[in-house]
Order: C-alpha cells, then sequence, then structure tokens
C-alpha cells in the first residue's frame, strides 16, 4: 500500500470532509481516507492511486491544493459543503 498526503484549500467543516472523502472513495484503488480539518490534510491510501486524478477532482470540488486557491475555488467549495452536509 502506498500513502499520499495532500494539503488542499478551503475545508471548513464536516460537510467538505463528506464530500471529499466520498470523492476520493471512488478511485479504484483507494482503501482508505483521512481528513484534518485543522491543517487542511488529505492522506490518502491505497495501491496505483493516481495522484493527478484526485488533485483534479479535488480542484473541481472547490479543493484545490495548497497555493492554487481562486474565488471560483472557493465558491464551488461552498456548495460541496452543502452537498455533505446532506448526505
Amino acid at each position: 500500500m502506498e500513502k499520499q498526503v495532500i494539503w488542499v484549500e478551503n475545508i471548513k467543516c464536516g460537510g467538505c470532509m463528506t464530500s471529499i472523502k466520498s470523492a476520493i472513495m471512488k478511485f479504484a484503488g483507494v482503501k482508505s481516507v483521512e481528513i484534518n480539518l485543522e491543517e487542511e490534510k488529505i492522506s490518502i491510501v491505497g495501491q496505483g492511486v493516481k495522484k493527478e486524478a484526485i488533485l483534479k477532482k479535488l480542484t473541481s470540488l472547490g479543493y484545490p491544493e495548497k497555493g492554487h486557491n481562486t474565488i471560483l475555488n472557493q465558491a464551488k467549495s461552498y456548495v460541496s459543503c452543502a452537498v455533505g452536509k446532506m448526505s
């Protein structure tokens, strides 16, 4: 198993974490996802997981890698957060 760590922007609450975790768990090879809210850190354990594909998905949800935030990403993260709260 491999472990990848990604630091992202815009994680605000449990709703955000639910949206992120459910999206990443859909990737082939992913076994577990842990999210640290305070550090905005995502730890992914799995086999053959493509970091670039996960980053692309996270950005589409509004959670880009640290240092790549935009107002559009911030807006998307609020929508993803709301969806996560309803899940």
